[in-house]
């Protein structure tokens, strides 16, 4: 049977508010940042959640820790859940994930501006060779 979980963390990571989407399925581990700038109201969350969901860039999968399914002790689990309400940092595995993602983007980018400036400078060979040519045309 699979099995998915996703979570919403909203924080204030100066200067701004952000949302962290995580989830988890078949094993692997997904993260998302997203700016929402002001401090986002309980509707405008759900809303954002409704409408954008799908467009959302994951970062590339991790592999996720082993699941268990064994109970768990109401006390540990009211902890937990008080632990997860505290205001607190990106986990560090999100923090992997979206850097990774990082790293992507930037290779892409380099990629680009690399194809942009080698068209660039065929151009301008193509200009310079065709200055010549008109230039010996009179010959």
């Amino acid at each position: 049977m699979e099995t998915a979980k996703a979570k919403l963390t909203v924080l204030f990571d100066p200067p701004f508010w952000i949302g962290l989407f995580e989830r988890e399925r078949e094993g692997r581990y997904e993260a998302c940042r997203v700016v929402f700038g002001a401090e986002p109201r309980d509707f405008e969350v759900y809303a954002y959640i409704l409408d954008r969901y799908d467009h959302l860039t994951f970062s590339p999968a991790l592999a996720s820790g082993p699941e268990t399914d064994r109970e768990i002790n109401p006390k540990r689990a009211q902890r937990e859940a008080r632990r997860q309400t505290q205001p607190s940092g990106i986990g560090t595995k999100a923090q992997q994930a979206l850097q990774l993602q990082r790293e992507q983007n930037k290779e892409e980018r380099r990629v680009l501006s690399r194809e942009v400036r080698e068209a660039e400078q065929d151009r301008r060979l193509q200009l310079r060779r065709e200055k010549r040519k008109q230039k010996h045309r009179g010959r």
